[in-house]
């Protein structure tokens, strides 16, 4: 099995549907305060604003968006991601709301691969599988956190070091992730990464989104789009068999703008770890580095509309089937279909998987990819 370096740039595009306007730039701050500790280890919240009034709030622990609050159509601010106001709710019982994931984002198959002739085995943390980068994946770190003002832009660049042998993965991997928010509504996210040691990595994002608002209702009536004529089937691990079907004729077909409902109740759908999407999708790209359009929600209610822009190959999408009852903030209950997941990236298990890509990168070359939301 051969593996090489990679080059990766993710765009997430939120667009505020009916009609953002610019304000004059006054210079952007970013506020820090305490979030508490972990293994002794003092944890930071971060608060970058815009002049539109877009906030989004960034906890060292884990990356984590823990608030992200968007206008609706009548310039009614409300938080579109699920989590917790305070450090223990995402200590204590976190599905990954909000986070940074690494070292491999999704699902590596039976927890174990291959590289140069080698087995590795990591973190089996899903029945047999590994999921998200193991046990304590990215999502379960405490990075450094260095804040940036400018003009038209606040920034938080964070850093860690994976170090050889963590979660059972391979060589050092130093991290850096960068949350941009500008004026122009533009949500960026960087990722870079360098390693000593041919590795695998798949780094993502994974906010659960609700564009109503946080536990204001279910997702079924998010209108989705994803611009992919083929998807990769499943066996009841979640874990691909290695085929790539076509969408067509199939609850797997968001080509045209469909409510996420539609076919939801379909036997096709039907999963061991429960019924709805939870699929990778292979995305349309006759360039492989193209920076294009994976995926677009609408919510009519609200209105708000969200674009997803990757060079990514591919786009996993998850209606949070597993969410059943998870306590929320303010007493809020999470239900099942509470929120939607949009994560960019290889295809799952493609390490394993000799006709799907393979994402390693060779000793001290950069592992790059960048994204944005627009508002």
């Amino acid at each position: 099995m051969s593996y090489f370096s990679i080059f990766m740039l993710t765009l997430i595009m939120i667009t505020f549907i009916y009609g953002y306007k610019k304000t004059a730039s006054d210079g952007m701050k970013i506020e820090k305060k305490t979030f508490g500790k972990i293994e002794g280890k003092a944890v930071e919240l971060y608060t970058l604003r815009n002049n539109n009034k877009v906030e989004l709030k960034v906890s060292t622990y884990g990356g984590i968006v823990t608030t992200f609050k968007l206008p609706d159509k009548n310039g009614e601010l409300t938080d579109v991601v699920l989590g917790y106001h305070d450090l223990q709710g995402y200590i204590d019982k976190n599905p990954y709301f909000g986070s940074i994931i690494g070292r491999y984002g999704n699902r590596i198959g039976n927890a174990k691969f291959t590289l140069n002739n080698i087995e590795y085995s990591v973190g089996q943390n899903d029945s047999e599988n590994s999921l998200h980068g193991g046990f304590k994946g990215f999502d379960k770190v405490v990075w450094t956190a260095k804040p940036h003002e400018g003009q038209e832009n606040v920034s938080l660049e964070l850093h860690y070091m994976s170090k050889d042998g963590e979660e059972g993965f391979p060589g050092d991997l130093k991290v850096a992730v960068i949350y941009t928010l500008t004026h122009d509504n533009e949500f960026r996210i960087d990722y870079t990464a360098t390693t000593n040691k041919p590795t695998v990595v798949n780094l993502t994002h994974h906010s659960y989104w609700n564009l109503v608002g946080e536990g204001l209702g279910d997702i079924l009536n998010h209108i989705l789009m994803l611009n992919a004529d083929r998807f990769t089937p499943v066996d009841d691990g979640l874990i691909p068999t290695g085929e790539i079907l076509p969408v067509e004729g199939t609850p797997m077909d968001f080509r045209v703008p469909t409510a996420i409902g539609e076919r939801i109740d379909t036997d096709f759908l039907q999963l061991k770890l429960g019924k709805g999407y939870d699929h990778n999708w292979v995305l349309n790209k006759p360039d492989a580095e193209e920076l294009s359009l994976a995926a677009t929600v609408f919510e009519p209610t609200s209105g708000r509309f969200m674009e997803i822009f990757t060079t990514e190959p591919a786009i996993q999408f998850y209606t949070s089937n597993m969410l059943e009852d998870t306590p929320g903030r303010d007493g809020t209950v999470f239900k099942k279909y509470g929120a939607l997941c949009l994560e960019t990236g290889t295809y799952v298990d493609s390490i394993n998987i000799p006709s799907f890509c393979i994402v390693a990168n060779l000793p001290n070359e950069k592992y790059l990819k960048p994204s944005y939301n627009q508002l």
